[in-house]
């Protein structure tokens, strides 16, 4: 099929005009590659990780040495996507602030590469295109959103 840009279009799902490497408080959600349950499995509530699952996790708590503006907050890893709570601070004078897309773009690849090692398959894809992200904008959503990632193994059985 070739392509036409008139139904193969996609849609920024960003806030237009926002600059995303500004200090602030972030929530992303990203998905497996055709939702596929590699990360782990939810047993009675409880979310049991998979090497896979390990891996990403091993990922996340990471991001902090190679970007030192980011401060990581909760996240949970669910069996086919991620969800987390990234702070952006204020970078040193003369550093470069990273926007929220690099960070998210490391978590994925990072992790993806280390997965298709484990799996032995270079290359495959890990991780559905794009994430979903939303701006932080209040203690209250804070606490809500901390609430969402931390009851969220307790929602997958009654998920569908």
């Amino acid at each position: 099929m070739k392509f036409d840009p008139k139904i193969h279009h996609r849609r920024s799902i960003r806030l237009k005009g926002y600059d995303y490497s500004q200090p602030g408080v972030y929530f992303i959600t990203m998905d497996t590659y055709n939702k596929e349950q590699l990360l782990g499995e939810v047993i009675d509530g409880l979310m049991y990780l998979s090497q896979a699952g390990k891996i990403l996790s091993y990922v996340w708590s990471d991001l902090p040495i190679h970007y030192p503006n980011v401060c990581l907050d909760s996240f949970c890893v669910m069996p086919d996507h991620f969800h987390g709570i990234i702070q952006l601070n204020e970078v040193n004078a003369g550093s470069y602030p990273h926007p929220l897309s690099e960070i998210v773009r490391a978590l994925k690849a990072f992790s993806a590469k280390r997965i298709n090692v484990l799996r032995k398959t270079p290359g495959q894809q890990v991780w559905q295109r794009n994430y979903y992200e939303h701006i932080i904008r209040d203690a209250v959503e804070w606490e809500q959103i901390r609430a969402y990632i931390d009851e969220n193994p307790q929602k997958w059985e009654r998920r569908e």
